[in-house]
């Protein structure tokens, strides 16, 4: 993406978030076509889509979220660029389900977080695949790595 299209979107980002005030970390998903940004949602926490943090920084979005409730500073270190990539179930689950995943999705510059859910619906985020490179390649990696996943 561009510069001005990354720039519009902080904007965007930062409008949204001073306008509801509070503290902590607000995830900000947005859509971007050519150089149009478009906003999807706001959530006022942690979420799976801010997890690329537990690769690219020295702080995850967990930790900057208590350090900004707490007041803290947030102190962290930007290592790079990464993706992350979702794994959706397709089949309802009425108890915890099992999520298959082996070591070859593990790796110096990727891994695989699998969420804790006692039961799921076709769709449901289960896991998210964390990779660390330039962000196309990043991207291209962590689906890679989804298809790779299974559940039951």
């Amino acid at each position: 993406m561009s510069e001005a299209v990354k720039q519009k979107a902080q904007d965007m980002a930062k409008s949204i978030t001073d306008g509801l005030g509070g503290r902590g970390l607000f995830g900000v998903e947005m859509f971007i076509k050519g150089e149009e940004v478009y906003f999807s949602e706001v959530s006022p926490r942690p979420h799976d889509t801010g997890m690329v943090t537990l690769i690219t920084q020295s702080q995850s979005e967990f930790a900057l979220h208590l350090r900004a409730v707490l007041g803290l500073p947030l102190g962290f270190t930007f290592y790079g660029s990464g993706a992350s990539a979702a794994y959706k179930t397709g089949i309802k689950h009425s108890n915890a389900p099992v999520i298959n995943v082996d070591d070859s999705l593990f790796s110096e510059n990727s891994f695989v977080r699998v969420f804790s859910k006692p039961e799921a619906h076709e769709g449901r985020r289960l896991a998210v695949a964390l990779v660390f490179d330039e962000v196309e390649a990043a991207l291209e990696k962590s689906r890679e790595l989804i298809e790779k996943i299974e559940d039951n």
